[in-house]
């Protein structure tokens, strides 16, 4: 296994395994604080007040959506990793945790240490879109146009060093063109610039980016995902059509501090479980374009390695990382 991939797993087995038993029978006492690194209207924030609604009813105490927006998730994360290891407060954590952790050298916290994955809920693939005043209707044609004016087309992302940010750079890298980055505090304000024209493109989740296209304010060329997604099934995949093997599926999962027991985390866990499995959530969030994925602690643990991996190499081959 890849050196980062061994170390990530590693940690994150352990926080799970190293996880005081405890006793969670009196457990919650109290409201929950659920922490979104993203805008209210984000996929994140859709995420965490569906399965939220569902794991307040389960747990029999109130379950409190926070927006905690910037640096890629990264000060949610931060804020949630510094508090008390309890299980009342946690956080909705994405791809974006795992491709800040493999880039940024100022995080003032480690990702696969601080923070104990306890289920996945929900994956959303991204869409690569434009303005219907690029004229342009697929993506040769959009290759084609960055070709002819190198450095002057933009595309929004949720952040430095979001796995949107190390995609575009990837693509950019591998079809000799070059675009500029303009970074978003989450989706919504990044894909409603794109809808003003204040912006050329932009690989945004599809929850935020196929109602537009549905209305006609947006063309969509292509989605990252590995197969053509429910939501977008006339759609071509970036693998179809531009980078062979290309995925980009954004997941959101539920994490704790590390050092939660794990007697709690095995009851949110199964709370959450509960939650994506439910007809009512299942059927909103495929309305939405999401798959609704679940797990254990340990599987997750798994997805963040492999995570990992893959988007360090990406970063590398992009020059964001050495």
């Amino acid at each position: 296994m890849h050196r980062i991939a061994l170390f990530a797993l590693t940690l994150a087995m352990t926080a799970v395994a190293a996880a005081p038993k405890g006793n969670a029978d009196n457990y919650p006492s109290r409201p929950i604080r659920l922490i979104v690194g993203f805008p209210p209207g984000s996929a994140a924030d859709i995420t965490a007040r569906l399965v939220g609604d569902v794991i307040s009813r389960t747990l029999g105490q109130q379950v409190v959506v926070e927006a905690r927006p910037g640096a890629g998730s990264s000060i949610a994360a931060e804020f949630v990793a510094r508090s008390p290891a309890d299980g009342y407060t946690l956080f909705i954590s994405s791809l974006s945790n795992v491709t800040n952790a493999v880039t940024s050298s100022n995080l003032h916290f480690d990702f696969a240490k601080d923070l104990a994955p306890v289920a996945l809920l929900a994956g959303l693939p991204l869409i690569l879109a434009v303005h219907p005043s690029l004229g342009v209707s697929s993506v040769d044609d959009l290759i084609a146009l960055a070709k002819s004016r190198p450095g002057e087309l933009t595309y929004g992302t949720v952040g430095p060093g979001s796995v949107a940010h190390l995609a575009m750079e990837l693509i950019s890298v591998r079809k000799n063109i070059k675009l500029v980055h303009v970074p978003y505090p989450g989706s919504p304000p990044q894909v409603a610039d794109l809808v003003a024209n204040r912006l050329s493109m932009a690989l945004a989740v599809a929850s935020t980016v196929m109602p537009q296209v549905g209305a006609g304010r947006l063309v969509a060329l292509a989605s990252g995902s590995a197969k053509r997604p429910r939501i977008a099934p006339n759609i071509p995949t970036i693998s179809e059509v531009l980078l062979p093997g290309f995925e980009c599926t954004v997941w959101f999962g539920l994490m704790a501090p590390a050092g939660t027991p794990r007697a709690v985390i095995e009851k949110l866990a199964g709370a959450a479980n509960a939650a994506v499995k439910s007809e009512d959530v299942g059927n909103k969030l495929a309305a939405l374009g999401f798959e609704p994925l679940d797990g254990t602690p340990e599987e997750f643990a798994q997805t963040i390695a492999r995570g990992m991996v893959t988007w360090a190499t990406a970063a590398k081959a992009a020059g964001l990382r050495e």
